[in-house]
C-alpha cells in the first residue's frame, strides 16, 4: 500500500515583471519548503509573470519547451526531491496564452499539466477591469493526477467558484483537490476563505491552494493567504496575509475516508431537471 500520509507546502510569491526574478524566488521558496520537510510544493498562479498588459506578455512568454521557468522548476524538484506543483504560467498558444499549471515529479520529469478552464472577465466596483478572456485561452478537460499519496485534482483561481468541476473530480476520484490562484484583494476579502473551505466540505477533500499575494509591479493588488484546508473544512495552515512565504501542513489520506463517511454527499447525488414556474398570482384585493 502506497504511503498515505505526505507534508504539504504553499510557496506564496509577489510575481512582478521580470521573469528571472520570479523565478528566483520561486526557486528560493522551493528550497525553503523541501528543506522543512514538504514532500510536494505548490506555487501559486502565475508564477512567472504578472502583467495585466498584453503587449509584454508576448516579449517575455514562449512556448513549453522552451520556458526557462518550467525548465527551472524541473532542475528544483530533482535537486530538492520533492513533487512541484507550478500552480500556472503562461505559455504560447496561438495568437493568444494558455494559463497552464504543471505537476512535476521528483525526477524532474512533467507528469501532468492542466490550462485553466474558468476565464476571469468583470468589472469590479473599484473601477478595475479584467478580462483573461481577450489574452487567454481556455481550457476543455478537468485533469486528475496520481501521486505517490493521493489523486489530485487540478484547477486554477476563478475555477474555485465553479462546484460542478470540483464535485466532478471527487467523484472522479480526487483526495486533494488544488486551486493555487492571483485573487485580487476585494474578492479575496470577501470570498477567498470561504469559498476555499466550501470545496474542501462539499467534496470531502483536502483543498491546496498556494497564493498570489501583495502590489505587484503592474499595479494589481492580491489578497494572499495561502491556505491549506482539511476535508472536514479546518484550515490546517494560512499564510496569515500577503508577504511571501511558505506555509506547510501534513496530508493525512485517512481523513478523507473519514470525511466521506460521516457525510457521504458524493454517494448521494441524484439526476434532476430544472422546472421554471411562471404562473401569475392574482393580486390581493
Amino acid at each position: 500500500m502506497p504511503e498515505r500520509r505526505f507534508t504539504a507546502a504553499c510557496v506564496q510569491m509577489r510575481s512582478g515583471r521580470d521573469p528571472g526574478a520570479n523565478r528566483d524566488a520561486a526557486v528560493a521558496g522551493i528550497r525553503e519548503a523541501a528543506a522543512r520537510g514538504a514532500d510536494y510544493v505548490q506555487t501559486p498562479e502565475m508564477t512567472s509573470l504578472v502583467e495585466r498588459n498584453r503587449e509584454p506578455l508576448f516579449e517575455h512568454v514562449t512556448v513549453e519547451e522552451r520556458d526557462p521557468t518550467l525548465a527551472a522548476l524541473r532542475q528544483a524538484a530533482r535537486e530538492s526531491g520533492s513533487m512541484i506543483h507550478i500552480g500556472s504560467i503562461a505559455v504560447r498558444s496561438g495568437d493568444k496564452f494558455a494559463n497552464r499549471a504543471y505537476l512535476i515529479g521528483a525526477d524532474g520529469e512533467i507528469l501532468a499539466s492542466y490550462d485553466k478552464l474558468h476565464l476571469f472577465d468583470v468589472d469590479l466596483p473599484s473601477g478595475e477591469r479584467w478580462r483573461e478572456s481577450a489574452t487567454y485561452t481556455g481550457g476543455a478537460c478537468a485533469v486528475l493526477a496520481a501521486t505517490p499519496w493521493a489523486i489530485l485534482g487540478l484547477t486554477i483561481c476563478y475555477d474555485i467558484r465553479f462546484p460542478a468541476l470540483y464535485r466532478a473530480l471527487a467523484e472522479a476520484g480526487a483526495e486533494v483537490l488544488t486551486a493555487p490562484a492571483c485573487f485580487t484583494r476585494q474578492t479575496g476579502e470577501a470570498h477567498w476563505h470561504v469559498l476555499q473551505r466550501a470545496r474542501a466540505i462539499e467534496t470531502g477533500a483536502f483543498v491546496i491552494s498556494a497564493a498570489q499575494g501583495g502590489v505587484h509591479e503592474d499595479g494589481r493588488e492580491t489578497f494572499g493567504h495561502s491556505l491549506i484546508v482539511d476535508p472536514w473544512g479546518r484550515v490546517l495552515a494560512d499564510a496569515g496575509g500577503s508577504e511571501p512565504g511558505v506555509i506547510l501542513a501534513e496530508i493525512d489520506l485517512a481523513q478523507v475516508a473519514d470525511a466521506r463517511a460521516r457525510i457521504p454527499a458524493l454517494q448521494h447525488g441524484r439526476p434532476f431537471t430544472v422546472e421554471r414556474i411562471d404562473r401569475q398570482v392574482p393580486a390581493a384585493q
